[in-house]
């Protein structure tokens, strides 16, 4: 693993769930976090980052660094011949992530990336409903993540308002992940973007009082077309201070579901069929309803394991990616983006796939 910073807290408190995997090595920028972390959950090796991506023993990297140096870790893994599951997004620009996508095919290795919340138990058990068709055809879907901003509460929250960061960056990969997973892939987004303060002041410590210059847009209200037809509404916004809209819903042509918030793992999962006077909530059929950042290591590695293709490859971060910036391209020119990238819709899992399942794949390994 490289980076101890936030989000490593997660998953080394849920390395122990999967059996498939294990850290032995963690490195940061200041080996002296690296080390503190390393001694936290009885981790083997504190290393540089240089020292970790020479170790023959480590197959696999998990690329918790923040967005401006995702690409450069990435690759650096697969050129000493390494696995890389990395933070999302999976790069700041295009062209890095196509590389990242080059390198791994011609090494041969894999690439997996954040988010893997859509592989929790909230939004597997939506993707089971619609493709069971409870809901008909998809035709329609609305998306809302509108919050303050992160200068609020985040330790060190500046790199949210670089390029590559804002909320569509940010949080905007949980929500179209969640879309195409449940709708498949976007062929064309419209986009509509602005930064409405162009300074923000930290009031979470220990940066408390200090100034961020904001270099990217905190509001953007997009529209995305679908290969199957159908259209969303997408709203990312660092810019809202109170709302009262949906996280996520999708409209069929035989009724509607209410999709869990796409951070999270679990539910609730509400349905309404078309002649239904209310709302019924689903029970989830499906483990990992906590949280539950790791699985989608655990899912890779499963992959690797058995030689299949993987649910979270690189393919579906870049099409995330590319969708993203034709968004934020879209505003700028006033025009229409035709997306250049496309991935199958993710296979869904089984029906009970949790720990157990996990344990008992390792075990006939």
């Amino acid at each position: 693993m490289i980076g101890c910073g936030n989000i490593s807290r997660i998953y080394l408190e849920n390395q122990q769930r999967f059996a498939n995997y294990k850290v032995v090595a963690i490195a940061d920028l200041l080996i002296e976090r690296a080390q503190e972390r390393a001694e936290e959950f009885g981790i083997a090796k504190a290393y540089t980052t240089e020292e970790l991506l020479a170790d023959p023993a480590i197959d696999l990297v998990v690329n918790l660094t923040i967005p401006a140096v995702h690409a450069n870790i990435a690759k650096q893994a697969l050129e000493h011949g390494k696995h890389v599951y990395g933070e999302k997004p999976l790069a700041v620009e295009r062209e890095d992530g196509k590389e990242i996508l080059e390198l791994a095919q011609q090494k041969g290795l894999y690439v997996g990336n954040a988010p893997d919340t859509f592989l929790g138990a909230g939004l597997q058990t939506c993707k089971k409903l619609i493709e069971d068709g409870w809901i008909g055809t998809p035709i329609s879907a609305t998306g809302f993540m509108m919050v303050p901003g992160h200068e609020r509460w985040h330790p060190d929250p500046a790199f949210y308002y670089q390029r590559g960061g804002g909320p569509l960056f940010d949080m905007g990969p949980y929500y179209i992940t969640a879309l195409v997973a449940l709708m498949g892939p976007i062929k064309r987004v419209t986009g509509s973007a602005q930064i409405t303060y162009p300074e923000r002041t930290i009031t979470s410590e220990p940066k408390f009082g200090e100034t961020i210059t904001v270099e990217t847009p905190t509001q953007i209200n997009s529209v995305l077309d679908f290969e199957s037809g159908a259209v969303c509404s997408l709203v990312t916004s660092f810019d809202t201070w109170h709302h009262h809209l949906p996280n996520l819903e999708i409209y069929g042509t035989e009724g509607s579901i209410m999709v869990p918030d796409p951070n999270t793992f679990g539910g609730p999962v509400c349905v309404r069929r078309k002649n239904s006077q209310e709302w019924s909530e689903i029970p989830l059929l499906h483990g990992f309803a906590d949280n539950s950042r790791g699985l989608g290591v655990a899912e890779m590695a499963d992959a690797i394991i058995t030689k299949r293709r993987s649910r979270i490859d690189g393919e579906l971060a870049y099409h995330v990616l590319d969708i993203m910036h034709g968004i934020l391209e879209s505003s700028e020119t006033s025009r229409h983006y035709q997306t250049e990238s496309r991935c199958p819709r993710p296979a869904s899992l089984p029906i009970g796939f949790d720990e157990t399942f996990l344990k008992q794949r390792k075990v006939e390994e």
